[in-house]
Parts: structure tokens; C-alpha cells; sequence
């Protein structure tokens, strides 16, 4: 699969079990506000690309507050979002990668951006994977949901295409003030 934009580096955030969890019953199976803030830094200020039941998800105040393009990518032609929230829809995920790395505005206005971020939901992810060239995993050490559990799991990231390369100011875990320990990780593309 070919990237459909060159230019722009293309990450992808979210957070974990050590297991690879993301989600239990389309929740966060954690309380980590520190990881949800380093969430929002992470992407602040850059497009993003994301599904569309993760951004209905999501407060409507985040949304709102987003300075850069959201672009939401959704198999319904007539899914607009709220007005005030000016998501712009794609079909597909090459589509919203594409739309996401152009410049805001005319062309003359403002440079295409640097990076595009995919923060999920897990079809978006598992799509994801094979455009992206960067990987913020947060790993949040919170026991594995039971088998019966309708569990959503983070795709896989495999050592031989990906290396880690976490900044030493980022490594290593900390414990939240919900008393969780979690760490942060990086992988760029080999």
C-alpha cells in the first residue's frame, strides 16, 4: 500500500494494556488523566484523522476547540458533524490522510503540514498502521479484560518493521495521581 501523501509525517497515538488493549465495551478500561493530557498535546495544533465513532466519542468542547483540520472518516455520504465543530469528512482512509495534509486555507496562505495524526477508533488503527511512520503508544498497567470481555485491541507492532525510539526526557513509567502506573513508547518506521 502506497502512501497517498509523501511529505507529511503520518503518527498514530493511543494507549494501551500491556496486552494491547484500547478499549473494553468502547471504553477506556483506565482513569489516566496525565495520559489523556499527553493525548491532546500530542495532536494540539495538527490535523488529525479519525473514525467516526471515536469523534462522536469524544466531548464536544475538545472538538470545538480544535485549531487544526479534523477529518472524520466515515462510510455515510451524509454524516456532516456539528456545525460548530467543522469536521470535514472522508470515505476512506487514504482519503482523510490526503485531505488532512493539505494547507488550511488557499494554498498561498499557509505550508502543508508537517505531521498528521490517527488517533483511532481500532478499524481506523489497524488501517492505520500501514501508512503511518511514527507510533506514540502510552502503556497503561491495568489487568487484561476477562475472555468474555468485548475487547478492542491496538494493532500489532511488529519489530521488523518498527524500532523504538523513545526520547530519554519521555522513557521510563510514572505513576498517575489515580495511582496507575503507565509509561510512554515511541516506534518509528524502519
Amino acid at each position: 500500500m502506497g502512501r497517498p501523501v509523501p511529505h507529511a509525517t503520518v503518527g498514530m497515538v493511543w494507549a494501551q494494556t500491556p496486552g494491547g488493549v484500547i478499549a473494553v465495551d468502547d471504553e477506556l478500561p483506565w482513569d489516566v488523566p496525565e495520559d489523556f493530557r499527553h493525548f491532546r498535546d500530542t495532536v494540539a495544533g495538527r490535523p488529525v484523522v479519525v473514525g467516526r465513532t471515536t469523534w462522536d466519542s469524544m466531548p464536544g468542547p475538545w472538538r470545538r476547540a480544535r485549531t487544526a483540520a479534523s477529518v472524520v472518516v466515515t462510510r455515510d455520504p451524509a454524516w456532516h458533524g456539528a456545525p460548530d465543530e467543522h469536521p470535514v469528512r472522508a470515505g476512506s482512509l487514504p482519503e482523510a490522510i490526503a485531505t488532512a495534509s493539505l494547507p488550511v486555507g488557499t494554498p498561498d496562505a499557509a505550508p502543508p503540514p508537517d505531521e498528521v495524526w490517527i488517533m483511532g477508533g481500532g478499524q481506523v488503527y489497524a488501517q492505520g498502521i500501514a501508512y503511518a511512520d511514527l507510533l506514540v503508544v502510552s502503556e497503561i498497567d491495568v489487568p487484561e479484560p476477562g475472555p468474555d470481555a468485548a475487547a478492542t485491541r491496538a494493532p500489532a507492532i511488529d519489530e521488523a518493521t518498527w524500532r523504538e525510539c523513545t526520547p530519554a526526557d519521555v522513557a521510563g513509567w510514572r505513576v498517575s495521581r489515580t495511582g496507575t502506573g503507565w509509561r510512554i513508547l515511541h516506534y518509528r518506521r524502519r
